[in-house]
């Protein structure tokens, strides 16, 4: 399939505006034979089509468009301009509003929703929309394109112009609002946060900046500082329902769970169908083990939107739920939505996913499963031979040299118990036994060691690809010394006073060099689980971010295989017990006897609470958190075996470690 060269895309823009609409429609129809899921000839046929009054086609051309490009806001515009040219006024008001939900930078859009919600006596929703277009028009041409690029995912392009800007006006706070939005995005959190801190230094009366920090904080799992942030907000303006939404989230996040429930409760009572006050209120209960309530406020949420695919994957994520035939049937008809969202999209697939495996309709099961995760590889920049060439670094630069060269490096702390591997390899499981002792708290999967090793990277990471972990042999001892005591330092806030705690990231394990210099006395918990079940329970599970290798079947097989050589590297270089590797089926097959092995190696007394790990009170966040609420079981162990006519990719990059793990 040949590909439309940018003269063509060129002649056929200098055609429509010449105003020569036949010649434009007959050009695109042509190249659309050639790609016909091409984003610009959709557009421009349907506005050609809308011009030249061939309103049937127009919105033939919007319908395969917005199902190419869910989350194209240009699509809206254009659907509330040929709504408008057929007198649906309140149908175009709808598409404007999607429009600029999609891309904010749509002056057109804000405009024309100002013009016709003033006629439709909306007074006040037309002010608002008039001063959102009066805002952009006022900003900075390369501002306004950085919003349009970003918004219509051309992230890169969107960077490369507001650096460029940024060098000119170097104390543009929403410059850097912008560039940290792209870092948020990029998932380059120390940078986002430092420049929303500046901004917010420079502007303080900004809110707009302390919202988007929130965000940010939240990934950088800085729930204090988010806490604070949203506390401002919230007494600041205590019966706006986005701020009592803010704090609320963060109060969960805080332990604070009748607060949260009651602020969510203070939105709901004033805006009954705000679906984020729902869903974010499903989240709270969910955590807190309310299983039920959490149904009913996921419910509420897709019964006053069906689209909303937030709420349906939050119900596949409870694991013991089970989706109706009426459920399945809503979910068919919202994919068959031209306004359904990129990632309602995502989280639909993969709440059908669930579903039709409850089902036994293994095919369509392992279809949608596919699915979602095809859509969702395409946001993404990750590939096998960039991680691979990942731990082949690792192996290379931290050499059993290394470590006897320095044996006395590091913090002395002893507190962090480390559990690492794999998502979704049993560590949930390990890190509750843990939490349910009297001298270990059980916090999150801490980002802390990742971002360190983000920090060592430098910002030459493209040229410079090995800086880190090759920098390790350099570091001074005082260092080693100051970065363990940070970690210590800067996890406190996850603590609540025991004397050891847990940290389940469990891309940890591609940073074992590292934890093991700046803390020498910590433990390292392998948590290593069959590779068919692990994979497979990765593949169907849709995570928030971080763990990109799992959208593909050869992606995960091949992580997976660099995770066992790049452990069996650690095994060998490092001192002999310092890592203590706990098969899950181990635990499923003797629980007490795995308790009591997994006790001593962290030097701890035997608790009997530790085997009744389902009964300690405590927030799980993990998509195990129901599992771990109930006594040992084997449900989970085979469930690739159904799907198993589709899984050679899978096996076949596992290679050796289908069998060797």
């Amino acid at each position: 399939m040949s590909e439309i060269a940018p003269d063509e895309l060129k002649s056929i823009q200098a055609q429509m505006k010449s105003g020569n609409f036949d010649a434009g429609l007959s050009a695109c129809n042509e190249a659309l034979l050639r790609q016909p899921d091409n984003q610009d000839l959709l557009y421009m046929a349907a506005v050609n089509a809308r011009y030249l009054k061939r309103f049937d086609e127009a919105h033939a051309f919007l319908q395969r468009l917005k199902l190419t490009a869910p989350d194209f806001g240009r699509a809206f515009q254009e659907e509330g301009h040929l709504l408008l040219a057929q007198g649906y006024t309140d149908r175009a008001i709808e598409a404007f509003r999607f429009a600029t939900r999609f891309n904010p930078a749509l002056t057109a859009s804000w405009q024309k929703l100002s013009q016709l919600l003033s006629q439709k006596g909306d007074l006040a929703g037309a002010q608002d929309a008039m001063a959102q277009g009066q805002r952009l028009q006022r900003l900075p041409r390369e501002l306004l394109a950085v919003i349009n690029h970003l918004h219509e995912g051309r992230v890169l392009k969107a960077e490369e112009i507001v650096r460029v800007y940024l060098q000119r006006n170097p104390r543009d706070v929403e410059g850097m609002r912008l560039l940290a939005d792209i870092g948020s995005r990029l998932s380059v959190l120390t940078d986002a946060d430092f420049l929303l801190e500046t901004a917010i230094e420079l502007e303080p009366e900004n809110l707009q900046l302390r919202i988007d920090h929130i965000q940010v904080l939240r990934k950088r799992q800085k729930y204090e500082a988010a806490y604070k942030q949203a506390q401002f907000l919230f007494e600041r303006e205590p019966e706006s329902p986005l701020f009592q939404t803010l704090f609320a989230i963060e109060c969960m996040h805080a332990g604070e769970i009748d607060r949260a429930i009651d602020l969510f409760d203070q939105v709901l009572a004033k805006t009954p169908s705000d679906l984020a006050a729902l869903t974010s209120k499903g989240h709270a209960l969910k955590t807190f083990g309310m299983t039920d309530e959490a149904v009913a406020s996921y419910h509420k949420a897709v019964e006053i939107d069906p689209l909303h695919g937030d709420a349906w994957y939050a119900l596949a994520n409870l694991k013991t739920y089970t989706f109706s035939d009426e459920d399945v049937s809503e979910m068919e008809r919202a994919l068959e939505s031209a306004d359904l969202a990129f990632m309602s999209r995502v989280h639909i697939l993969f709440a059908l996913g669930k579903a039709y495996g409850d089902k036994k309709d293994y095919d369509r099961a392992f279809k949608a499963f596919e699915g979602g995760n095809a859509l969702k590889k395409r946001q993404t920049r990750y590939t096998s031979e960039q991680m691979q060439a990942e731990f082949e670094a690792q192996k290379t630069h931290c050499t059993a040299e290394l470590f006897q060269n320095r044996p006395d490096t590091g913090s002395s702390a002893a507190d962090p118990i480390f559990i690492l591997g794999l998502p979704r390899a049993g560590s949930t499981l390990l890190e509750q036994i843990l939490a349910s002792h009297s001298m270990v708290d059980g916090t999150l999967e801490l980002p802390n060691i990742l971002s360190l090793a983000h920090r060592l990277r430098g910002r030459n990471m493209i040229s410079d690809r090995d800086r880190y972990p090759r920098i390790l042999s350099d570091i001074p001892d005082e260092d080693l010394v100051r970065l363990g005591e940070e970690y210590i330092e800067t996890t406190k806030v996850h603590r609540e006073g025991a004397p050891f705690f847990t940290d389940k990231m469990p891309n940890n394990f591609r940073h074992i060099g590292l934890i093991h210099l700046i803390l020498p006395n910590a433990k390292i918990i392998d948590a290593r689980r069959n590779p068919m079940d692990c994979c497979w329970s990765g593949f169907k599970q849709l995570f928030a971010e971080g763990q990109e290798f799992t959208y593909g079947l050869e992606e995960i097989g091949r992580y997976y295989r660099g995770y066992v050589d790049l452990m069996e590297h650690w095994h060998s270089v490092l001192p002999e017990g310092r890592i203590l590797k706990v098969q899950h089926e181990d635990v499923l097959n003797d629980l007490e006897a795995q308790v009591r092995r997994i006790l001593d190696y962290c030097g701890l007394p035997f608790e009997d609470a530790c085997l009744d790990f389902h009964k300690t009170d405590r927030a799980v966040r993990t998509a195990s958190s129901e599992q771990v609420r109930q006594p040992i079981n084997r449900s989970g162990q085979e469930q690739w075996k159904p799907y198993e006519a589709h899984l050679e990719p899978l096996k076949q990059a596992l290679g050796p470690a289908l069998t060797n793990y």
